[in-house]
């Protein structure tokens, strides 16, 4: 049995529910898949309250894999890693793409975080990537099965795409044009776009669930990954503090083995190596049972990224398709 406990790590109390027994639900690591959809997704995802530890991965899709490379990889993150969902990275604009990724997740018994990516150049591309999206997700019967949220980003607030007021009237309108398919919609973020915006609790109110960046090596307090864990609880009890106890998720989660042009520390001290991207994922290992605590049944959390190939350093694999380091995180604590 499963306990669910409300508050944050710094909560004077902590309240304690037991739920029953977990039933097969997608996309468990149990979860035998029916011979024919059922009418609707109404009672075909597992609980929020049951997901926690591992996940599954970050995945960029700016490469526009073809159907094949999508199967495989999905395939070897299902199998190899025991992976539960990808949470997509990037944008391909190939007309039908995202029909390829729900074909490869459903047959990997994989669900997904799809993401609206505004990308960097401060135009309305995005505007079009979010109706084609949205137009897949309505008509292909089989997108309310595998797409579990919609997420706008990557670091909207950061990166100051739109105002908070606007932001939240995109995930207002998001949310009422895919009510009928029941996919929810979020904001993939940083704590800091949040905090440098005052906070922007109307964003956090609109939005379903609490997409966070958790990207320790960029504080300035930095230094080795076994020594983040304080920076990891000031990020997380922010958002305990005002999430009003939504369900969380580290989506962009990791730690560089390498500096690049795009990712310098703002710490004299952080040290960019693999055994530094190995031990931060054996941190959140060590502090299972911590994060299990958090509000809404606990934190599930994302390695970024699946390979070296889509962003140089945050790779599992390197780009001969090498495992950087051995890498079995925990799925249940």
């Amino acid at each position: 049995m499963d306990g669910d406990v409300s508050g944050g790590f710094g909560a004077a109390s902590l309240n304690l529910a037991i739920k029953p027994a977990v039933k097969s639900c997608y996309p468990a690591l149990n979860f035998n898949k029916p011979s024919k959809l059922p009418a609707d997704n109404s009672a075909w995802w597992c609980d929020s309250r049951d997901e926690f530890a591992f996940m599954g991965f970050s995945y960029e899709v700016t490469a526009c894999q073809s159907l094949s490379q999508l199967r495989k990889d999905f395939k070897d993150i299902r199998t190899r890693f025991r992976g539960r969902y990808v949470r997509l990275y990037g944008a391909c604009d190939t007309q039908g793409f995202y029909d390829d990724i729900i074909t490869a997740a459903y047959e990997n018994t994989l669900g997904v975080h799809a993401l609206i990516w505004f990308g960097f150049n401060g135009d309305n591309v995005w505007m079009g990537r979010r109706d084609a999206l949205f137009n897949t997700l309505l008509t292909n019967p089989t997108a309310p099965f595998v797409t579990r949220v919609v997420q706008f980003g990557s670091e909207p607030l950061f990166d100051n795409v739109l105002t908070p007021s606007e932001l939240t009237a995109q995930v207002k309108a998001a949310e009422s044009r895919l009510k009928s398919v029941r996919i929810p919609v979020t904001v993939s973020e940083l704590a800091y776009g949040y905090q440098e915006r005052g906070g922007a609790q109307n964003v956090l109110d609109a939005i379903d669930s609490i997409n966070i960046h958790m990207l320790p090596f960029f504080s300035q307090n930095a230094s080795t990954a076994d020594q983040a864990w304080p920076l990891v609880l000031q990020d997380l009890d922010w958002f305990i503090a005002h999430g009003k106890g939504k369900k969380m998720y580290f989506d962009e989660n990791g730690w560089p083995s390498v500096t690049s042009p795009g990712v310098q520390p703002n710490s004299p001290v952080a040290v960019a190596d693999v055994a530094n991207e190995q031990a931060y994922y054996e941190l959140l290992d060590a502090h299972c049972e911590d994060l299990k605590q958090v509000v809404h049944g606990g934190i599930g959390w994302f390695a970024h990224i699946y390979s070296d190939d889509m962003e140089p350093g945050y790779g599992i694999y390197d780009t001969n398709g090498h495992l950087k380091f051995p890498f079995h995180p925990r799925t249940y604590c």
